[in-house]
């Protein structure tokens, strides 16, 4: 598999696991290339780093302090990418960053790495995301996809019906 398709976040608060909704929203809505891993990274940190090894791309949806507006989403690519974790939203941040370190460090950085996130509004505990945030999932999973395509990578719908996150 030559790419990962990453959603990472913690679902216990709020606004902070809408990369994890978004990916298995993906994951459920999306039949993808056969080299594509669709990966649930919640808060795992270092651990992510196997997830970057072999990969020619390398896809993350995160909840990211852009320092905007509530449901703004923006899209970072290689070398930008740490330099905007450096406001951590939670605990996981840190660990992304250690992973984007490491695996500079130990060469296994992927030919092409993108973070696509969104300015949470709540990161107070709670399952259910804010509204803010659930009226711009599908914009987010939408950039998602389109950057998938840029790669290359088949996205290809399973049914029409709207699946609801």
């Amino acid at each position: 598999m030559k790419t990962a398709l990453i959603g990472l976040g913690n679902i216990l608060l709020k606004d902070e696991g809408v990369g994890v909704h978004a990916v298995n929203t993906m994951r459920e809505r999306y039949l993808f290339s056969p080299e594509v891993k669709v990966i649930d990274g919640g808060t795992l940190g270092l651990d992510l780093l196997p997830f970057f090894e072999g990969k020619e791309n390398v896809l993350i949806i995160d909840a990211v302090d852009f320092r905007k507006e509530p449901g703004h989403i923006g899209m970072l690519e290689d070398d930008a990418i740490p330099s905007a974790l450096f406001s951590k939203l939670s605990v996981h941040h840190i660990g992304l960053s250690d992973v984007l370190f490491a695996a500079k460090l130990k060469d296994l950085t992927p030919a092409k790495l993108c973070l696509i996130g969104i300015q949470p509004q709540s990161l107070e505990v709670g399952l259910e995301m804010t509204e803010c945030i659930r009226d711009r999932i599908e914009e987010l999973i939408a950039r998602a996809i389109k950057k998938l395509e840029e790669w290359n990578i088949e996205c290809a719908l399973r049914s029409p019906q709207r699946l609801s996150v």
